[in-house]
């Protein structure tokens, strides 16, 4: 048998500094001895970075992997010390309605200010060169921005689906320029950005210039009043049909635009793609997907709220992450085989209520089914071996799962905050169950914990306040005592012949828990070939009396009993000393005189 651990994630150290006002900074210290804001808690309001903490100059924000300033910060001043605004520093503070980025400041990274969705005015200084991808989505209030002539690298979707009206370029950027608000690189071969807050209030139309050859992902998201793109017929790379936006052979759908009339579309035969984005905000109720397309782009549904369903056929084989966020109407989709994955996010947020998953699909992404408030039942396929972080998440109706045998890791979040989720088997082959994997599962009363389970981190059952039976099939796995944390009436029960347990586990107290039939412990210490014989330990009730039975083919078995034994404090500890004489043994439990 062979017993693998996930090994322990690495978390970064961090220093803390406490200011006057109740603010706390958590912070790292870079390479050249600096100092990274790395996360905040405190009153919120407007916040003013400090330029040191604790004798280091302060140099960079963002941590890299969440959002540093969280609650109701609405403005920040930012010293003139920072020169990197790091990946998701200032992602979702939703109330953010300003900040001032110094000169000192040359990178703006990925998402730093994603979500902001009340940022209204954000000036970007001369002597930033890079702005991350999605740097500023979904920052809807935004009105205009200017580009200067420092900025060398502008990431994918940096203003993705925002308010911005008009993005205007220094004209002497190496690098980007600028027509009539919309951003192209230098040499207007590429179209990058149009700005989704152009002629907001009135349906208009666009046409591609000649010169263009490459138009990147998202560039037309989020313009919602755009009713047609034509193309300029010297234009060698692309092609309109009826206003919507494709490649030269027709393969590629590259944008459905948003404010085209109609309430249905069928993709036309010999599309094998659609681009990112290609329908996102679009108020199609119906799509039809034509056998022969296999790939779905990323987002490429985003945000169409009125899709109520979809079928997608068995030629897709890649559904791209985020396709159908945030359709809030979508309540059912069809998935035939052929996928193997179902990506970060894919259905976030819809309204989907039910969905089959077929056995082609392998990995279930992070976020996947997130915030899915009307999905009540779910059909996890054997073939699935992975389910990210967050993958259920918030799914308050969904009331019982069944996670396949395969899965050997239960993720961060996966199914926390589903409220009425009375019912979750675990299989075998889980070795890990992460961080507040099922916090706030409020309607849980009992979980099966099985003995491949080596390890639960903090709050992996935390605030389950209707959690009574927690039942351990193997030896304790290690815990600390946040895991159940604000289970009340919790009570750990635990097998006969099993080690590590005491009256109490992980803060909850203990009792043995002794089976209406008897167990082979597959984990005791005694389990296999030992010295001279092979062994394992037997668990049931208290006292009662057992046979071994042993043969030597399944196929045709003739059982024969081994010496009758009597359970003592509910565990038993047989071994065979005869085993070396057999080609092959078997062993069965029965009680006398069955």
């Amino acid at each position: 048998m062979l017993l693998i651990a996930a090994p322990a994630a690495v978390q970064a150290q961090y220093a803390y500094s406490t200011n006057a006002d109740g603010s706390i900074y958590a912070y790292t210290t870079n390479a050249d001895g600096s100092a990274n804001i790395a996360g905040y808690t405190g009153p919120g309001g407007a916040v003013t970075i400090p330029t040191n903490i604790n004798n280091l100059t302060v140099t960079s924000i963002g941590n890299g992997e969440d959002n540093v300033f969280h609650g109701i910060v609405n403005s920040v001043t930012i010293p003139d010390s920072v020169t990197s605004i790091g990946d998701y520093a200032f992602k979702g503070c939703i109330f953010l309605t300003s900040v001032m980025i110094p000169s000192s400041v040359s990178n703006i990274g990925q998402e730093a200010f994603f979500d902001c969705e009340e940022l209204y005015e954000v000036w970007i200084p001369a002597g930033v060169i890079s702005i991350g991808a999605e740097a500023f989505e979904n920052c809807h209030g935004l009105g205009s921005i200017t580009i200067p002539a420092s900025v060398t690298n502008i990431g994918q979707e940096a203003f993705f689906v925002s308010g911005v009206s008009a993005i205007t370029v220094a004209t002497n950027n190496p690098a980007y320029s600028s027509v009539a608000g919309v951003l192209f690189n230098q040499n207007q071969t590429t179209l990058i950005q149009f700005p989704a807050g152009s002629n907001s209030f009135e349906a208009f139309s666009y046409t591609i210039p000649a010169s263009v050859t490459n138009i990147e992902a998202g560039a037309f998201s989020g313009c919602g009043q755009l009713a047609s793109i034509t193309v300029n017929p010297g234009n060698s790379a692309y092609v309109n049909v009826a206003g919507v936006l494709f490649n030269q052979s027709k393969t590629t759908l590259i944008q459905f635009p948003a404010g085209r009339g109609g309430s249905s579309y069928t993709i036309p035969a010999g599309v094998t793609s659609t681009d990112d984005g290609a329908f996102a905000g679009c108020s199609l109720t119906s799509v039809t997907i034509p056998n022969g397309v296999t790939s779905i782009g990323q987002e490429a549904f985003y945000g169409c709220e009125y899709l109520g369903g979809v079928t997608i056929p068995a030629s897709v084989t890649n559904i791209g992450d985020r396709a159908f966020y945030s359709c809030e109407d979508l309540r059912s989709v069809t998935i035939s085989d052929g996928l193997t994955s179902i990506g970060e996010g894919v259905f976030f947020s819809s309204g989907l209520t039910s969905i089959t998953i077929p056995d082609s699909v392998t990995s279930i992404g992070e976020e996947a089914f997130d915030g899915c408030n009307y999905l009540t039942s779910v059909t996890i396929p054997s073939s699935v071996t992975s389910i990210g972080v967050g993958a259920f998440s918030a799914c308050i109706r969904l009331t019982s799962v069944t996670i396949p045998y395969g899965v050997t890791s239960i993720e961060l979040g996966a199914f926390g905050d589903c409220f009425n989720l009375t019912n979750v088997t675990i299989p075998n082959s889980v070795t890990s169950i992460g961080n507040s994997a099922f916090t706030n599962c409020t309607s849980l009363t009992t979980v099966t914990i099985p003995s491949s389970v080596s390890s639960l981190a903090d709050y992996a059952f935390g605030d389950c306040t209707q959690l009574t039976n927690i039942c351990f099939e193997g030896n304790a796995p290690a815990a600390d005592t946040t895991v159940f944390s604000s289970d009340t009436s919790a009570m750990v029960y635990y097998l006969p012949g099993t080690t590590g347990w005491s009256n109490t586990f992980a803060g909850v107290p203990t009792a043995l828990w002794y089976l209406p039939n008897p167990l082979i412990l597959n984990n005791s210490p005694g389990f296999g070939v030992q010295s001279n014989m092979f062994g394992f330990t037997i668990s049931w009730a208290t006292n009662i009396s057992f046979v071994v039975e042993a043969c030597t083919n399944l196929a045709n078995p003739v059982w024969i009993p081994l010496p009758t034994n009597t359970l003592t404090n509910g565990s038993f500890s047989y071994s065979d000393p005869q085993w070396t004489n057999y080609p092959g043994r078997f062993y069965r439990i029965t009680s006398p005189g069955e």
